[in-house]
């Protein structure tokens, strides 16, 4: 489907053939969500190659699965500004739904290591021998690998809608959807992908389990799935001041407080260079400790930063640098 505000549905031979017509039309971003074609790796590089000849200008949100990805899709995706989107779905075997996690990871890692854009598409109780168990298990592995969103079907189309089996109750898929939700808020807009490993190593609990406290957090504060709270729709900002609140509170209750203000750095650093990037906002921070450390290999083990790097208060401007978002100590 290719799509601007006229919603334009095409199939993909049609978009091939009209892309140089798209610039035109004003047409800047294509979102194609095909199956047939997210599973034809010869497809989906010379869908990339078009679009590379006919509309270089183009961002486009392409589904793949997994087993799709080759080394030379990748190349041919670098090319090309796009995000990826990946099913992780299971297989259903002897009565449970099994993930292969080597061939996500190997992905993943291929993904990262070429500086691409993806996300996962996690669902959860709409297949065969899925549970609450196997859905925490995906979602934890997920974070693990570094994408920059994690979405949730069932959560984008009211049309798509899980039924109580044997291994997954009513009350587990509705408890599914308010940590898909919290996820979905935390982690994918509160764009999290950069330090949410290093604040969960730190807190000692598993994603699922976070995302599980974030929701009931959210209910709590008016902002939950249930509220009618649109995560899509707040600013980026706002967002990192839940996220900063709910953050205190935890390591409150792990009686780790003495790591806020290293959290709350790298978080706020972080959220300020995003967004540079998406919406051209420069911003000035007052900071705990140089930003150099904060953005340091270091700083991805919060309390070993903390033990070894000495405070150093500093005000820091955040800006666009010539290619990418750059900083100074004012």
């Amino acid at each position: 489907m290719a799509s601007d505000s006229k919603q334009i549905d095409m199939d993909t031979d049609s978009i091939i053939r009209e892309l140089a017509t798209f610039s035109s039309r004003g047409i800047t971003e294509l979102s194609i969500h095909d199956e047939k074609l997210s599973e034809d790796q010869k497809a989906l590089e010379n869908l990339v190659v078009a679009i590379q000849k006919d509309s270089p200008d183009l961002f486009v949100s392409l589904r793949i699965q997994a087993g799709a990805i080759s080394r030379n899709l990748i190349r041919e995706l670098q090319k090309i500004y796009c995000s990826i989107e990946i099913p992780m779905t299971g297989t259903e075997k002897g009565g449970s739904l099994l993930l292969d996690k080597k061939i996500y990871s190997n992905k993943a890692d291929a993904l990262n290591g070429a500086d691409l854009v993806f996300g996962f598409d996690l669902e959860y109780g709409l297949r065969k021998g899925d549970s609450f168990k196997a859905f925490r298990d995906r979602l934890d592995f997920s974070t693990t690998l570094y994408p920059n969103h994690i979405d949730f079907p069932q959560l984008e189309d009211s049309s798509i809608v899980s039924r109580p089996t044997g291994t997954y109750s009513t009350r587990e898929l509705d408890f599914s959807a308010d940590i898909a939700f919290a996820c979905k808020t935390f982690y994918s807009s509160g764009r999290a992908v950069p330090w949410f490993n290093s604040v969960i190593k730190a807190l000692k609990i598993s994603p699922s389990a976070f995302f599980a406290d974030f929701s009931e957090w959210q209910t709590c504060s008016n902002c939950s799935r249930k509220s009618g709270f649109s995560p899509e729709d707040a600013k980026h900002a706002e967002i990192e001041k839940m996220q900063l609140a709910f953050i205190r509170e935890k390591l409150e209750e792990k009686h780790k407080s003495m790591l806020f203000d290293a959290v709350s750095d790298i978080i706020r650093l972080n959220g300020a260079f995003s967004r540079v990037a998406a919406e051209g906002e420069e911003s000035t921070i007052e900071t705990s400790y140089n930003p150099d450390d904060l953005l340091s290999p270091f700083a991805l083990d919060i309390a070993r930063f903390c033990d070894g790097v000495t405070m150093e208060p500093c005000r820091v401007k955040v800006f666009a640098g010539e290619d990418s978002p750059d900083y100074r100590i004012l």
